[in-house]
């Protein structure tokens, strides 16, 4: 399907992982993407995408007002407006709480919360503008369902993310702005790859692998999630057939959380 070929999409956090994939789905339906990241080689993950013509690459810090303001501006610049964006940049440490800096719980809830809210806030400015609509998906986690054992921060950034998602719904519903968060469990990402090493050797004598070999066992499909998994949900929401939804946080699990 070429769902998106009259669409710009925005994708922060856009160079690995599950953003990286976020962006493959997208451009493999029609869009034109600009991959946003902190990260040196936005523009190689941009490259990788081969689609010289519709993809690009965007250095920003999503915790910067005036750094976010260019992203959208260069989306706009490009590709003449911004019709999606997904708010997926992400940070994650674990540590148990006495151990916990002041300078973690800042960092992570400045990235996870304060950095969706600023890209929500400009893209919609600039969605209000072209009078459109657009569609708003933000990236929380399953532990904006149930937070975590050593990752009170991490935990309280993703809670955060639903209830923004659910307020600024509301408040551009009549713009035909769509805004919804998506929880994603255990994916195959190099943060998960973290969370396995630094989980097992907190939780336990865990090996390189086995703390999420053995959480995928509580999973009903009994596997991790795939980036693709995830991409499927989000081209959805970002779809006109996703039109009468928003407001809403749906899993990405294989049924680990049903609630």
């Amino acid at each position: 399907m070429k769902r998106f070929e009259d669409s710009t999409v925005v994708i922060t956090g856009g160079n690995k992982g599950i953003g990286f994939a976020l962006a493959q789905r997208f451009v493999e339906e029609g869009a034109r993407v600009v991959v946003a990241s902190v990260d040196a080689d936005v523009e190689d993950a941009a490259a990788r995408l081969d689609a010289p013509d519709r993809a690009r690459g965007f250095h920003c810090d999503v915790t910067d007002k005036s750094q976010v303001e260019a992203l959208y501006g260069f989306a706009s610049a490009e590709f003449g407006g911004v019709d999606v964006s997904v708010q997926n940049a992400g940070i994650i440490t674990i540590a148990k709480v006495e151990d916990l800096t002041e300078g973690e719980w800042d960092a992570t809830l400045a990235v996870n919360t304060k950095g969706v809210f600023l890209c929500c806030q400009e893209a919609i400015r600039r969605m209000r503008a072209q009078g459109t609509g657009g569609r708003l998906i933000n990236t929380a986690s399953g532990q904006a369902r149930s937070g975590f054992i050593y990752t009170p921060h991490y935990a309280a950034s993703k809670f955060g993310v639903v209830g923004l998602t659910q307020s600024l719904a509301k408040e551009v519903a009549l713009d035909g702005i769509t805004v919804n968060a998506i929880c994603p469990g255990i994916i195959e990402t190099d943060m998960w790859d973290y969370n396995d090493r630094v989980w097992g050797k907190m939780l336990g004598d865990y090996g390189p692998g086995e703390l999420m070999q053995a959480w995928v066992q509580n999973i009903p499909m009994k596997r991790a999630g795939r980036g693709s998994d995830v991409a499927g949900l989000v081209a959805f929401l970002a779809s006109d057939d996703a039109a009468y939804i928003t407001g809403q946080t749906i899993n990405v699990d294989g049924g680990l959380i049903m609630s």
